[in-house]
Formats: structure tokens, C-alpha cells, sequence
């Protein structure tokens, strides 16, 4: 159970975050958008996204993390889902986008071939992406909560608008909190969401410089727990391959608050979740969150719902893509 005093700071930063949240385009967003249109579009979805889950582990952070570059990148509108032309090079082709699971593309594009068989041209592949999101999480062991839908698809995908709006593995927390702020979220949006890296997997290459090339005279950046490092290097070694390593080790197929407490004991895996811990302003709230597993089913869960409101598409903005990954 969490302490008084860590709920409180929670909760005081988690309300002043929602009184400055006001997305364009997110009042048109309701929990009941398609009752009277597609009214079992969240159990069709539910349905694809638990097929895959079944099929492998990686659906889960895969999902979620598509859903979190697709709304830091010209908001929740689907676009990271376009396929490149020889016109056009699209968000998913980004530098920044190239390590994104193709698990998480085939969940999405599933689940919206099957609404599409039940409720044609009417719900959009933005919201797809929002529900399968939402499934994930829960089925993966964290929250089930109401989701906004109305969402329309963006009418542009480009990577060059991908550089400089997703956060990088070895910022500082400065660097974090300015890109949280430039989508309209704030600290807590920031450390709730993080979260999300209690499931997936990471490259060696987004954290080796943790372990050979931290500092000169200091190759092992000493927030990491020694023992982890140890680990990680028998995983990642130096001028190795580019292998895949869980970002959580004690329950890798849960999205739970185990992550927090590997942060407690120096074993965040990338330098952008380590950060959280050894930061002042942030550590409270790992604590907390560490401490309480209601606690942070709230906090993350209401992150999420104001992820999805980021830069949301509605009006001439944008329409209902038939197929996911091509424009109509």
C-alpha cells in the first residue's frame, strides 16, 4: 500500500496535468462513439488482439508502443500504419520508427479487417489502434479502462516529420519532460507511461553505451545495478550483434508496477527509464507507484486516455482509411 504522502503527490500532479490538457480535435471523442454504428467493434478487436497474444509474447509491447509513436508523431491518427510509396517515404520508415515489431502492424491490421467485415468504412483505423491498445494493456495484466473513440485517420504520412518528436533511450529528464510538453503532457503523463517498458524487448544498441562508453575513465554508467550490468553484458557484448533483451527481466510478460521497483534497485534498462529514479522531481512518484498497484492501474491508465487525445483528427482533418497501412 502506498504511503499518504506519495498518493497525494500523485494525485496533485495528476490533476494539474488534466486541467491543462485541452487537445484539438478531442471533444468530439466519446467512450459510446460507435454504439448505434458498430456497436460490438470492442469486442471484434478484443477478439484479434487476443489471437495474437496467444501467438506470441511480443503483441502486447508491440501494440503499445505503435500506438505511442503513432500519437507523438501528428497526433493519434493512424499514420504511423501507412506503407511507403516510391513517392512518398512514410512515418514508419523514420529512423526512429525502423525498430518498431511488426507484431504490433499485424494486430491492428487484423483487428481492422475483421470490424471492417462487420461494420464497413465506419470505424477508423486511429480508434483500431486505441482499442487494441487498450486490450493489450489489460490482457497483459494491467488496467481495463473506458477508451475514447471518434478519432479520425490523418491524410499524411511522412518521415520527415518524425525526427525530434519521440523520446530518445539516453536523454536527460529535462530533454523528456520539453518533448512530454510539446504533445500537451506533463511529468506524471511521464513516468505513468514508462511504464509501458514492463513489456517488449529492446536492442543492445539502445543502451550498450550504458555498460562500455558511459563516461571517459567510467565505461558503466553506475546507476545500473552491478549485477544487472553484469548480466547485460553477457547478453550485449561489446562489438556484438544487435541483440533483443527484455526491458523487464522479473515478469516480462506483465505490464505491472514490477517496473517501478526495478528502477528502486537499479535495473532500469534504458538511461531514459534509470532517469525516473535518480531524478528529485520524478522519484516520489516511482516510489509510489512502486508501492501501489491501485495506485498505478490509475495513473497509467488515465496517461493513456490523455495520450489519446493528443493532436486528434476530426472534420476535413481527416477520414476513415478502408485498408490501415494505404491511403484511400
Amino acid at each position: 500500500m502506498a504511503r499518504p504522502s506519495s498518493l497525494l503527490i500523485i494525485l496533485a500532479v495528476v490533476a494539474a496535468g488534466v486541467c491543462g490538457l485541452a487537445q484539438p480535435g478531442a471533444a468530439e471523442l466519446k467512450v459510446d462513439y460507435y454504439a448505434s454504428t458498430c456497436p460490438n467493434v470492442e469486442a471484434i478487436v478484443r477478439g484479434a488482439v487476443q489471437q495474437k497474444l496467444q501467438a506470441t509474447i511480443r503483441t502486447a509491447g508491440s501494440t503499445i508502443r505503435l500506438f505511442f509513436h503513432d500519437c507523438f508523431v501528428e497526433g493519434c491518427d493512424g499514420s504511423v500504419l501507412i506503407e511507403s510509396t516510391p513517392g512518398n517515404q512514410a512515418e514508419k520508415d523514420a529512423s526512429d520508427n525502423k525498430s518498431l515489431a511488426s507484431e504490433g502492424f499485424d494486430t491492428v491490421l487484423s483487428a481492422k479487417a475483421a470490424v471492417e467485415a462487420a461494420c464497413p468504412d465506419t470505424v477508423s483505423c486511429a480508434d483500431v489502434l486505441a482499442l487494441a491498445t487498450r486490450d493489450a494493456i489489460a490482457m497483459s495484466g494491467g488496467p481495463f479502462f473506458p477508451i475514447e473513440l471518434g478519432r479520425l485517420d490523418g491524410l499524411n504520412s511522412t518521415a520527415s516529420s518524425v525526427p525530434g518528436q519521440l523520446p530518445q533511450p539516453n536523454q536527460t529528464m529535462d530533454q523528456l519532460l520539453a518533448i512530454f510538453k510539446a504533445h500537451g503532457l506533463n511529468m506524471s503523463d511521464l513516468v505513468a507511461l514508462s511504464a509501458a517498458h514492463s513489456v517488449g524487448l529492446a536492442h543492445c544498441s539502445k543502451f550498450s553505451n550504458r555498460l562500455y562508453s558511459y563516461q571517459p575513465g567510467q565505461p558503466t554508467d553506475p546507476t545500473l545495478n552491478p549485477k544487472y550490468a553484469r548480466f547485460l553484458e553477457s547478453k550485449c557484448p561489446d562489438g556484438g550483434p544487435d541483440n533483443l533483451v527484455l526491458l523487464d527481466q522479473a515478469s516480462p510478460a506483465e505490464l505491472d508496477n514490477q517496473y517501478y521497483r526495478n528502477l528502486q534497485d537499479g535495473g532500469g534498462l534504458l538511461g531514459s527509464d534509470e532517469v525516473l529514479y535518480t531524478d528529485n522531481r520524478t522519484r516520489p512518484m516511482v516510489d509510489a507507484l512502486a508501492n501501489s498497484t491501485a495506485a498505478f492501474y490509475k495513473a497509467f491508465a488515465d496517461a493513456i486516455v490523455r495520450l489519446g487525445r493528443v493532436g486528434v483528427k476530426s472534420g476535413r482533418r481527416g477520414n476513415i482509411r478502408r485498408q490501415c497501412d494505404v491511403f484511400n
